[in-house]
């Protein structure tokens, strides 16, 4: 159904809050891990989908601040599934020049973690087709206290009149400052909440939600939110006429 879509209407940013995978594993009686892993091929559709579709910018919620309270064996496994994912998936996301950046407490992954995250998004760099973003250890709420530690500071050290903070500055210290705001939120499984996620940048944001879980979330499923999407009038807080 890509064909029903308006081109010149094209979300630029689209965000997705990726929901799911344990109820999806459970269904099946398996363990959540089953459902992790499953998911993997949902995120290699999505990111295909963006590129084919050519959406600029992707953001995927893929392990938020709150998800380090979860098990120790199942944060462990979730560590490794996003080495493997980097490891399999590496040389189909250079050769589709997709770049790969990331967000959040990124110190608090583990090394190992850590430095396949970093040697992919070295290798991506000068890439420019899709942006995708993966939010990794995030959470919207300490990326703006982080921001307001910055401000806090540079007052108390002279370098900034508090007259001078606004909307523009707050904006240049959050972790991605270049990154548009999302156009689009999709969550899937149902859940009515956008969970600690992206919450400065989603001032005007569509929400879409699908009861989709999110390993069956693909290529129609991505279509059909976009559709959702280009159905909708955009007044970001003023009358149209």
């Amino acid at each position: 159904m890509s064909h029903l879509l308006a081109q010149e209407d094209l979300p630029r940013h689209v965000a997705i809050i990726m929901d799911g995978n344990g109820r999806w594993a459970e269904r099946r009686h398996k363990p959540r891990l089953f459902g992790h892993e499953a998911g993997m091929k949902a995120v290699r559709e999505v990111i295909e989908t963006a590129a084919d579709l050519q959406i600029p910018y992707l953001t995927l919620y893929a392990f938020s601040q709150e998800n380090w309270k979860r098990p120790r064996a199942e944060v462990d496994a979730l560590m490794k599934l996003l080495q493997r994912y980097i490891r399999s998936e590496s040389k189909k996301l250079i050769e589709k020049g997709i770049r790969v950046c990331a967000i959040g407490e990124l110190d608090r992954l583990s090394p190992s973690s850590r430095a396949e995250l970093d040697n992919l998004i070295a290798q991506t760099a000068d890439n420019d087709q899709l942006i995708v973003t993966l939010a990794l250890s995030y959470g919207g709420r300490a990326e703006i206290v982080e921001v307001a530690r910055q401000i806090a500071k540079r007052v108390a050290d002279g370098d900034l009149d508090p007259d001078d903070v606004d909307e523009t500055l707050f904006k240049s210290l959050l972790y991605k400052p270049d990154l548009p705001d999302p156009d689009l939120l999709i969550r899937t499984s149902g859940e009515l909440r956008i969970s600690n996620f992206l919450l400065w940048q989603l001032a005007y944001t569509e929400l879409y939600v699908t009861d989709v879980l999110w390993p069956d979330f693909d290529r129609q499923a991505f279509v059909d939110a976009i559709i959702a999407f280009q159905n909708r009038e955009r007044r970001f807080g003023t009358v149209l006429t």
